[in-house]
């Protein structure tokens, strides 16, 4: 059962790639390798095209475990730097992200100007992804949703704080983005350069930001970094949310810092890509 799961992924994500114009000889496992349920190559072991590929089906991936999750509805995006272009990123065309495959994926520079649109509509908001890049050299993927529980604790006024050990990395608390403070009265959309470098000054050095009015920005060192901790966000915030109006025992910032990022969310990553690529 396990073998014709992996098969199944294996084609799966042959057919993503190939669609793409990214299955090029030396760019994915051999066939025989794939059937088995092997890894791609690790960073230091692949070829520029490789990594290149194998990004982009982490992408395409991401966008879909976030709406199998319910994190992200027809108006998130997610975005990851360039592996061999530190001054590029690539994002989704203007989709859900539920339906992104490969050929939507989009190359941007740090302005988010595009490399090449394809024919497609590019999203509004791909300022917040520039503008953390820019900012953030330390972070490799951007994610950027709507979470009803995330919304609400945007505006209740009270501090979003770790309750357990799988949101570890929200520390003692993550910034709140006011885009009133920048712009005054706007549709509450990061429409432009000046509001996404604005958007990554209250960010900061965290690994997220709730954005009143509006949802919050996740990153992280990876895909699978960003993917986790904004499910585990949105999960932490609910947990407050039912919580309110008791006393609550928070992590202390020496567990919270213990518990950190879960390396990854390493298993989770794998089941939540099979469950949402085998669709």
């Amino acid at each position: 059962m396990q073998q014709t799961e992996r098969r199944k992924t294996a084609l799966t994500r042959r057919r993503f790639l190939s669609g793409s114009g990214l299955l090029l000889a030396g760019a994915l496992l051999s066939g025989a390798q794939r059937a088995e349920g092997q890894n791609p190559p690790t960073p230091a072991e692949a070829t520029p095209t490789e990594a290149l590929a194998s990004l982009v089906w982490d992408l395409v991936a991401a966008n879909r475990i976030l709406a199998d999750q319910g994190v992200i509805d027809g108006y998130g995006h997610v975005s990851a730097r360039h592996p061999n272009n530190p001054n590029r990123y690539l994002m989704g065309s203007y989709m859900a992200a539920e339906i992104v495959t490969a050929d939507d994926i989009i190359e941007f520079d740090l302005d988010s100007n595009p490399q090449d649109t394809k024919g497609r509509r590019m999203q509004g908001e791909r300022f917040i992804h520039g503008g953390v890049y820019k900012a953030r050299p330390d972070v490799n993927a951007v994610i950027h949703f709507h979470a009803p529980p995330l919304v609400l604790m945007g505006v209740l006024g009270e501090p979003l704080r770790p309750i357990y050990h799988m949101a570890g990395f929200i520390g003692e608390g993550v910034p709140l983005f006011e885009i009133r403070d920048v712009a005054g009265m706007t549709n509450m959309l990061v429409s432009n350069l000046s509001l996404g470098s604005a958007l990554a000054e209250t960010l900061g050095n965290k690994p997220a930001v709730l954005m009143r009015g509006h949802g919050a920005t996740v990153v992280g060192p990876t895909l699978p970094h960003a993917v986790g901790r904004s499910v585990y966000l949105t999960i932490n915030a609910e947990l407050q949310i039912q919580a309110l109006g008791r006393k609550i025992e928070f992590l202390a910032p020496e567990e919270a810092s213990l518990a950190g990022s879960q390396n990854g969310y390493p298993k989770n990553w794998e089941l939540w890509k099979q469950k949402a690529m085998g669709k």
